[in-house]
């Protein structure tokens, strides 16, 4: 069956992959969700929501299958004790995913017109539009969703905009924050939602998620085993390894960075192929990777009583990661980044 997108496109669209809001199925979560169905139907949903975990474990996803639930059974004691099952044909599902129901309003990163892709955060403008949105009356009566994805990207300007929204709420609106990294929030946004803590996904939701996809994913029990590790629980991440050459990207970097010495010429090969025009995903799975090795090194020294070592590498991580963001803000120069964040793990990792 041949997927075809309805939902706008984002900054972390993948292709042939259904943003969170045009996806009718959600995997995982239980115990969440049957919480949250639990509370609504009791009449005490809370007015503002942190769904916090990993990237790309389905929190987006939840979002979106509650507002339809809310949106579905208005009444709250008369709603079913679990959520509700988005159906792709009917006119609320395709309301939702294209962004056009009135008592829906999703903020994401909105799109950079002069560099024709997007911004690298959820500015105040986009935060600005709650206002509007709150102001004008729900047509019937229901609720009114505002889903921030993800909140750890707002800006100071934006993150000041949200918590006065926060603060005095209408009746029957409900505040979801998608957020990767809690800390990355403002103690005063924190303190007024309830933080809904959502797992990774075990291996075998990890593998129902990927048989949707092209290509699914591998048929060897030990390869399936090997990609559910290396993507932690990430569907996300499970999809980039195995459509992506996220696999052989992180392999190829790994074996890089544990060399005695220096590939001078596997470096360049590795920096050309996630440097290209097109290779937008390729070069943020490098970058993700390159963050991910020096972490959990700096975990290692950590637990290993090595205070000195992890702080070097605690603050290479914080090194790199400016870089990555200076290289996206000012469109630097990838191949370059590449070569540069390699000689950056060698000398870190090598100490």
């Amino acid at each position: 069956m041949i997927f075809e997108r309805i939902a706008p496109e984002q900054h972390d669209t993948l292709d042939g992959v259904p943003e969170p809001s045009e996806t009718p199925r959600l995997v995982g979560h239980r115990q969440a969700a049957g919480m949250l169905t639990a509370a609504y139907r009791a009449g005490r949903l809370p007015h503002a929501l942190i769904f916090s975990g990993p990237v790309g474990i389905g929190k987006a996803t939840l979002a979106f299958h509650l507002a339809h639930h809310l949106l579905k059974h208005p009444y709250f004691a008369q709603a079913p004790e679990s959520l509700a099952i988005p159906d792709p044909a009917s006119s609320l599902f395709r309301q939702i995913a294209t962004g056009a129901h009135p008592c829906v309003l999703h903020l994401t990163r909105p799109p950079n017109d002069k560099t024709k892709s997007f911004k690298t955060v959820v500015t105040v403008d986009e935060i600005r539009k709650v206002s509007r949105f709150l102001s004008l009356t729900s047509h019937d009566g229901s609720y009114r969703v505002v889903i921030v994805d993800p909140a750890d990207d707002m800006n100071t300007n934006a993150a000041n905009a949200l918590l006065k929204n926060l603060e005095e709420p209408p009746a029957r609106t409900l505040f979801i924050l998608i957020v990767h990294a809690p800390g990355s929030l403002l103690p005063t946004i924190r303190s007024r939602c309830q933080v809904v803590r959502l797992t990774p996904l075990d291996a075998d939701d990890l593998m129902a998620v990927l048989e949707t996809t092209e290509p699914p994913p591998p048929d060897d029990p030990a390869a399936r085993a090997a990609l559910a590790e290396r993507a932690g629980g990430s569907a996300r991440s499970a999809i980039l390894l195995t459509q992506y050459g996220g696999l052989e990207i992180a392999s190829t970097l790994d074996t890089l960075v544990a060399a005695r010495k220096n590939d001078v010429g596997g470096a360049f090969r590795l920096a050309e192929a996630v440097a290209g025009r097109d290779q937008a995903i390729q070069f943020d799975i490098f970058n993700r990777r390159a963050l991910e090795l020096l972490s959990d090194a700096a975990s290692q020294a950590a637990l290993t009583g090595d205070l000195g070592r992890a702080k070097t590498l605690s603050d290479t991580w914080h090194e790199a990661l400016d870089a990555i963001s200076e290289t996206d803000t000012y469109n630097l120069d990838k191949k370059q980044h590449a070569l540069t964040m390699i000689d950056r793990l060698n000398s870190a990792m090598r100490m």
